[in-house]
């Protein structure tokens, strides 16, 4: 990126942060006193035609974010879809997606749109009680009809989330956390981030398939060997068996309330056809104010919760 374009840059920069309402290029220069700037359209060039790396960027950016992390606190990094409602001819990655706003459990509601992968940090800050999460890193994830159209073979959520995940990697050079919703439960990005040392968190279906660890092969014995053991029950019915070693722990809640809350960890295999096993440690959570069991794994392997 030029000098030229980097101090056009941070003009739109501060122009959105100011700007209340639709950010176009015309309102931030207005809410600046640009608005007799008369040559306005240098400004439209800096996203359609002048050369600079988004990468880099945000290269840039968690570098300047990761020094404000207190000493000792985790390299924490979220990990979730947006959607921006788009129409128009021009808008060659759009797809339906569920809108997340508008949708409830019983009624999904699609939208026309862009899905975008936006990977923030958590920072705490001196002046608020609970962290906050800076972005840092974005991805369009153009939809599949998209894909067709340009001929181009399509990647999922899961496969650009690998891609960033390495990215982010390269970085930081040292050990970080992955914290994302059920549709980053998946056993290709949790091998993917067991290789990579990233310890992955996320939500666990209530159905899913964990079995022990198999057997030591015994001597001269032919054949393929065993990668998985014997299953274990399912979550539902952990749920409620009281003979299990249920542990009773104080979490900040919402509103920075303390709830006190029971659950249940173990170290299994998760296993699906056509994958290899994946050694996670599950946790089950009973909040006693409502009948919601909530499983979560971690990837690599935990020592401590």
């Amino acid at each position: 990126m030029s000098s030229a374009t980097w101090l056009k840059a941070t003009t739109l920069i501060k122009g959105a942060l100011l700007c209340r309402g639709p950010r176009r290029i015309t309102s931030l220069l207005r809410v600046l006193g640009l608005s007799n700037e008369p040559r306005f359209e240098k400004y439209h060039r800096v996203l359609n035609r002048d050369k600079w790396s988004c990468v880099l960027c945000a290269k840039i950016l968690l570098g300047l974010l990761i020094a404000l992390l207190p000493s000792g606190f985790p390299v924490i990094v979220l990990v979730d879809e947006t959607l921006e409602r788009r129409k128009g001819k021009q808008i060659k990655a759009k797809g339906y997606y569920r809108d997340a706003v508008r949708s409830t459990q019983k009624k999904v509601v699609k939208c026309l749109g862009l899905k975008w992968i936006c990977m923030t940090l958590v920072v705490p800050l001196p002046w608020n009680k609970r962290p906050w999460a800076l972005p840092f890193l974005t991805v369009l994830a153009p939809s599949k009809q998209a894909n067709e159209k340009q001929g181009r073979s399509h990647r999922t959520t899961v496969d650009w989330t690998i891609t960033m995940v390495k990215l982010v990697t390269r970085w930081l050079k040292r050990s970080w956390i992955l914290v994302g919703d059920g549709a980053y439960a998946c056993i290709e990005l949790g091998h993917r981030c067991r290789k990579l040392n990233v310890t992955l968190i996320s939500r666990l279906r209530l159905d899913a398939c964990l079995y022990e660890f198999p057997e030591p092969t015994p001597k001269g014995k032919r054949g393929r060997k065993r990668v998985k053991g014997k299953r274990i029950c399912s979550f539902k019915d952990l749920a409620q068996d009281a003979s299990q070693h249920w542990i009773e722990a104080d979490v900040k809640w919402y509103g920075g309330q303390l709830l006190r809350i029971r659950y249940l960890t173990g170290v299994h295999l998760w296993y699906k056809a056509g994958e290899k096993p994946l050694p996670i440690r599950w946790v089950v959570v009973i909040n006693p104010n409502q009948p919601i069991v909530q499983t979560f794994f971690s990837v690599p392997i935990l020592t401590c919760w």
